[in-house]
């Protein structure tokens, strides 16, 4: 890799969201780092005119997947540095992504993507789901820097590939959606044997979907993909994190039949159980309160983080059990 590559920033641009994808061509252009070109590839006309800015206009609706193929294919960077349009980055984004291209072995570099700051309190209430500790588990580091370590998935909302490493494995060539940058990361880890790296200081904001129904349907999708990939990318997928939201629902619904027949099993004891994992939600409202100082925002995520990995667990199963295609 050359000493500055040229990278080539590629957004997918599905909601017509313009406040959004204003608020990340701006800081773009705040970048220390200064050799980049931007790629927007969008569905619909656009007559937004910004620094290094080329788009490309489908004129039909396609998934973000092929979309992030076809930004590939336009770029002219070493580097594709993959952004969501909700996500926008710090000044030094580029410059932390860029210098982790230490090695020719490493194919990807991934960093957090923080809550923003002046939002909702639903968009607020969302993103304490996904960063607090019970809330993601380990995978906090994916919304909160965190250590600097070797990881085999991360989401696209904030991840850079070599170039000549995303052809070799065909890109993402999926028409998945959410579960595409799962599929991209196993081939580059599993197929090409070379690693993707986790870098806190390579920090993104990105929205988040506003409490409760959107939320809900987002993190349903996350759960029902994960499932179908639990069953046919086990790699990565088949992890014992990604089933606990399922053992939970089908615990309940275990209990709930069972007390119609209370003297066939001792049920105390299963119920012990559930009593430590809301006495975890307890716990884990009060990491939340000492972190965001409000006592709403540790309130509501009880049953925010309980319906969140209730629905999950559901579409989890569904995704595994049910689904054949995606």
């Amino acid at each position: 890799m050359t000493k500055n590559p040229l990278v080539s920033i590629i957004i997918v641009d599905y909601r017509a969201n313009h406040p959004y994808l204003q608020e990340s061509l701006q800081a773009i252009k705040k970048q220390s780092y200064s050799n980049y070109e931007i790629i927007l590839v969008s569905d619909y006309q656009n007559k937004l005119k910004f620094p290094k800015l080329k788009h490309v206009n489908l004129g039909k609706t396609m998934g973000p997947a092929p979309k992030r193929d076809l930004g590939a294919k336009l770029a002219k960077g070493e580097i594709l540095a993959f952004l969501d349009d909700d996500a926008y980055p710090t000044k030094n984004w580029l410059k932390y992504l860029v210098s982790t291209f230490s090695s020719d072995n490493v194919a990807a570099v991934g960093g957090p993507g923080l809550t923003p700051p002046g939002i909702s309190w639903q968009e607020e209430a969302s993103g304490w789901v996904s960063t607090s500790p019970l809330g993601s588990g380990p995978y906090t580091y994916r919304f909160l820097p965190r250590t600097k370590q070797e990881i085999d998935d991360f989401p696209s909302m904030n991840l850079a590939v070599r170039k000549k490493d995303f052809f070799k494995v065909g890109g993402y060539d999926s028409h998945y959606y959410p579960g595409e940058d799962t599929k991209l990361c196993l081939d580059l880890t599993h197929k090409l044997k070379k690693k993707i790296i986790y870098e806190p200081k390579a920090i993104v904001y990105h929205h988040r979907r506003p409490l409760w129904l959107p939320h809900l349907k987002q993190n349903g999708n996350f759960g029902l993909h994960r499932g179908f990939f639990a069953r046919i990318l086990p790699q990565t997928s088949l992890r014992f994190v990604y089933l606990l939201p399922s053992m939970l629902v089908l615990g309940l619904i275990f209990l709930i039949s069972a007390s119609f027949y209370p003297h066939t099993l001792p049920l105390s004891r299963f119920w012990i159980i559930f009593y430590l994992y809301f006495g975890s939600l307890i716990i884990n409202s009060l990491w939340i309160f000492r972190y965001s100082a409000s006592f709403f925002q540790a309130i509501i995520s009880i049953p925010a983080i309980f319906l969140t990995h209730f629905w999950y667990g559901i579409r989890f199963l569904q995704g595994f059990f049910l689904t054949q295609k995606l």
